[in-house]
């Protein structure tokens, strides 16, 4: 098992940033892939932004390509996702999840454990 657990989501104006980070625990933090994912009132889970076990490989959505930066820190047991520029289209619930593989990185179903999830609010 890996717990997940997402804080720094809040109200921010639209330009503004935001730094989310997510705390794992449990299992080896290091032998998974990891990605950040939101979703929207009404609408379905979306990716944002995903990252190869030791940091080396990330891929990013076309919607937040140029704004928003995934990293990871394996001795923390911590990964963090830069978003800047922010639009109030990227309102919405951000989760981080961990993957054992790297093939769907893109889908939510490419992933194995799941936070709860941290409110982002973009104000126009």
């Amino acid at each position: 098992q890996v717990q997940l657990v997402e804080s720094g989501g809040g109200l921010v104006q639209a330009g503004g940033s935001l730094r989310l980070s997510c705390a794992a625990s449990g299992r080896t933090f290091s032998n998974y892939a990891m990605g950040w994912f939101r979703q929207a009132p009404g609408k379905e889970r979306e990716f944002v932004v995903a990252i190869s076990w030791s940091g080396a490989s990330t891929w990013t959505a076309d919607s937040v390509k140029g704004r928003f930066t995934i990293s990871r820190d394996n001795a923390k047991n911590t990964l963090w996702l830069q978003m800047n520029n922010l639009k109030p289209e990227d309102t919405a619930v951000y989760y981080c999840a961990a993957a054992r593989s790297t093939i769907t990185l893109r889908a939510p179903g490419g992933y194995d454990y799941w936070g709860q999830g941290t409110q982002v609010t973009v104000s126009s």
